[in-house]
């Protein structure tokens, strides 16, 4: 009702001393919380009286007041919106006056690099102040001087840097001081995009020289060959989504990965203990999905299945109501739940979400950790009395549960089982990946409600100023679903299937839903198996035989099914073709006095295609021995070819890749056979290397001045263009899964490419040219100008092998489906055979 200096109102006084330092406030109600400094549920007295507040420093009650009058005078607006606008001048202004103190910098040589304004983020407080970054520290100073006068991080501890959607603008930077804590060491939220931008640019080129940045794809790398365990891994994703523990709106989720909550006993080695991974939470009760999909499907546009989110405010502070009581409290005007509704029992909130109407909610990180306090009632709260009579304490553990920290310890085994290492890429797709959104959301049961999504609604577009408010407030309290960071299906982890007796575990990388029955692999596993074997191993690759069957450098190689039969070309201007078996030189094939650049062997085994540095394409019959047919199509030298589906792809230095359908004369009778161009992509310089992706979907190509292309041929058209290599691109290829290309150059680059964004991801040097390379997706070998192999981590970021080799440059690299045998050719004119030993 009143605000003054105290001694100015005239109202019945609480404090008969009379001191300068106090400002006295007469109300008509009083919230008391945390009296006697016990959690509680907040006491509410109404009446008109009056509380004098005492101010340690007497000089600042003037300052006090008049802000306090000024945000009184905000509250009483009828508008939100006008409320949140004013509040928001108010703070401006009181931030505008103050600066970062730079008397609290660490040392006095320190640089400052830039100053702005920003506000520190806990749950459910964001807390204002003064950013300030040199050389060697991030400081942060509140203008409440609370926790404490400055918050500062040392550069070179930091280890991670996220930016962060907050409040669905692009406005936040956490910072890590850790590998894989669950907790930040400070969350900032930035009033302008361009201040966290540039700050988030100043630590990652400072981190640039110390810590390696990691991206999805490089902990998908880890996960799969179990570097990382399952919780990590998780942890790390959901990082990447923008999800923190300083933000209940966005908190780390978790899957429930336990059916059985009943038995005496947990056993992990039955598949039936377990949650469907494959499923969300509103799908695993059959008949609850099926009168969830009658109303969807009776429903109006946007339809949406489940009418509540996976995680949220509500939830998460379900979960933690036993350590975070006053977030409950303040998030529930003062009141616990009712105490029926609370987190009594594991068994219950498990039950709930598989029949509640409306109750689809996933677990949070403390599940899967060491603290049991969130299920204990250590703080002593009164929680309320349930129905039956009983007080509401410490959670219900599962029967095979001993005590919290069994319970801990049994779901900590749990996740990191057998069957949801075999599983959890099904759920990491529901989650974070493909199915999260679109026609695959909506086969997977997987479709909540629009406000939910990323972009589900434009902020900026809301001109109304209570509207807004309204519409961030719901988004926020009603959960978001994590940013979408797969957009294909997400591979599975390689689990050891058996213990081997040997050295070499076995794998099985097939696909969950394998038709096979237990005890018995398919020929798919075992090539799986083998392949994965074989890249483990690839550093004990030994040369087997050698031979000189050219005048030049070797430029391509191409081998029938069977390994039978070996053809070559080279800059001799010949095709050979060599036996494996009788280790002899079977024919010599020339088309014209010019180089041949590349050859291929066509489906069935009974036409060699050759690119020729006189502008054309060679088609030759094995079963007449004479060239079939020629394709005039280029007006400079053809570099490379490749070949799928009964269209040609042939690259240039005549600055173009051309698509043909072409099918050879033999399987049509006739003797000439007319080519159709079906597209023509066109580069600025010379084209020196094409690689297809596996399903031809997307090509490749590397130019002579360094530049990296990736085109859609569906369409034709360029996804990405990224200057890459200074000089020319030598070899260019995609991974297994078409998410990567890997180009080498002469620059002594190996640059990995994310082929959805168009980002290099990572990028690796050695001292000299890589003239061409084979690649699994994580292990590279490629063939230098000195005629090593080299084996290169990609993960760890460097060489881990040299192969002494040919007696110059590595012209070109083969290897068979099964990974199990390699052949080379060089600049000294050898074909080497290589194996692998282990």
């Amino acid at each position: 009702m009143k605000i003054g200096k105290h001694g100015e109102n005239g109202a019945n006084k609480h404090f008969a001393k009379a001191k300068s330092g106090g400002i006295s406030l007469i109300f008509s109600q009083v919230y008391f919380i945390k009296e006697h400094n016990i959690v509680a549920p907040y006491k509410i007295e109404r009446g008109k009286m009056e509380y004098v507040f005492e101010l340690d420093v007497s000089g600042k009650v003037e300052d006090v007041v008049e802000t306090l009058l000024q945000l009184h005078r905000a509250s009483c607006l009828d508008k939100l919106g006008d409320q949140t606008a004013m509040i928001t001048a108010i703070l401006q202004s009181r931030l505008a006056r103050t600066s970062f103190d730079k008397n609290r910098f660490q040392s006095v040589s320190e640089k400052l690099h830039m100053e702005c304004k920003a506000e520190m983020v806990t749950p459910l407080v964001t807390n204002p102040g003064h950013v300030c970054i040199t050389d060697t520290n991030l400081y942060f100073q509140p203008l409440n001087g609370y926790p404490k006068p400055v918050v500062q991080i040392t550069l070179h501890d930091v280890r991670r840097i996220y930016k962060r959607r907050h409040g669905l603008m692009p406005l936040g930077l956490e910072v890590f001081c850790t590998e894989d804590d669950l907790c930040s060491d400070i969350y900032l939220k930035f009033y302008d995009p361009q201040d966290r931008d540039d700050l988030y640019f100043y630590i990652a080129t400072y981190l640039e020289h110390h810590v390696v940045e990691r991206t999805a794809e490089s902990y998908m790398l880890q996960w799969q060959r179990g570097h990382l365990s399952n919780y990590q891994y998780l942890l790390h994703l959901n990082n990447l989504a923008d999800r923190s523990c300083n933000d209940l709106s966005q908190y780390p989720v978790f899957p429930w990965v336990l059916h059985d909550y009943c038995s005496l006993e947990l056993d992990l080695s039955n598949p039936e203990t377990f949650r469907d991974l494959s499923k969300p939470v509103g799908a695993l009760n059959k008949e609850r999905l099926e009168r969830l999909l009658t109303r969807y499907q009776e429903m109006p546009e946007p339809k949406f299945m489940y009418g509540s989110h996976y995680s949220s405010p509500g939830y998460v502070l379900f979960y933690l109501v036993r350590i975070a009581p006053e977030y409950m409290l303040c998030l529930q005007n003062g009141r616990f739940d009712n105490a029926d509704r609370m987190f009594n029992s594991i068994a219950e909130t498990w039950k709930n979400c598989l029949d509640g109407a409306t109750d689809f909610k996933e677990l949070i990180p403390e599940f899967y950790g060491d603290d049991v306090s969130f299920l204990v009632n250590n703080l002593k709260l009164d929680l309320g009395k349930r129905q039956g009579g009983q007080m509401v304490d410490d959670v219900e553990l599962p029967p095979w549960a001993q005590s919290p920290q069994d319970f801990l310890q049994k779901s900590k085994d749990a996740l990191e089982s057998n069957y949801v290492s075999e599983h959890l890429h099904e759920w990491i797709d529901l989650i974070f990946g493909y199915k999260q959104k679109g026609s695959e959301a909506v086969g997977a049961y997987n479709v909540f409600h629009p406000l939910t999504y990323e972009g589900g609604v434009d902020l900026n577009s809301i001109e109304d100023p209570d509207e807004k408010v309204a519409m961030l407030t719901q988004i926020l309290e009603f959960g978001q679903t994590p940013k979408q960071l797969f957009v294909t299906p997400h591979p599975r982890r390689i689990t050891p299937k058996t213990k081997s007796s040997s050295q070499t575990s076995s794998y099985n990388a097939s696909t969950a839903d394998s038709p096979v029955s237990p005890g018995e692999e398919s020929f798919e596993d075992l090539t799986e198996e083998s392949k994965t074997l074989a890249w483990n191993n690839i550093a004990k690759l030994q040369l087997h035989e050698q031979y000189k069957i050219h005048k030049e450098a070797v430029t391509g190689i191409a081998v029938s099914c069977n390994g039978s039969s070996v053809f070559t070309t080279s800059q001799d201007s010949t095709l050979k073709m060599f036996s494996k078996e009788t280790k002899m030189l079977q024919r010599s094939i020339s088309f014209s006095n010019m180089a041949l650049s590349s050859c291929l062997l066509l489906p069935g085994d009974a036409t060699v295609i050759s690119s020729s540095w006189d502008n054309n394409v060679y088609f030759y019959s094995i079963a007449f021995g004479r060239c079939q047919d020629t394709l005039m199509g280029h007006d400079d030298a053809v570099s490379k070819i490749c070949w799928h589906d009964n269209r040609l792809y042939s690259a240039s230095w005549d600055s173009t890749v051309k698509v043909w359908s072409g099918v050879p004369a033999e399987m049509t009778g006739t003797r000439r056979h007319q080519f159709d161009m079906l597209a023509e992509l066109e580069h600025d310089v010379s084209v020196d290397t094409i690689s297809l992706n596996a399903a031809s979907t997307l090509l490749v190509s590397g130019t002579r001045e360094g530049t990296v292309t990736i085109w859609d041929l569906t369409t034709a058209t360029v996804l990405h263009q990224i200057p890459c290599h200074s000089g020319i691109v030598c070899d260019t290829a995609f991974s297994p899964d078409s998410r990567h290309v890997l180009s080498t150059g002469e620059d002594g680059g190996l640059n990995v490419i994310d082929v959805q964004t168009g980002t290099l991801i990572s990028s690796m040097t050695s001292d000299e040219p890589q003239r061409c390379f084979i690649w699994d997706g994580n292990t590279v070998l490629s063939g230098s100008q000195s005629g090593e192999l080299l084996v290169w981590d990609l993960l760890g970021g460097k060489i881990s092998e040299k192969i002494q080799g040919h007696k110059g440059a590595v012209t070109c690299i083969w290897m068979n489906e099964q990974c199990s045998s390699i052949i080379t050719g060089g600049k000294d004119r050898q074909i080497m055979f290589w194996k692998l030993q282990y």
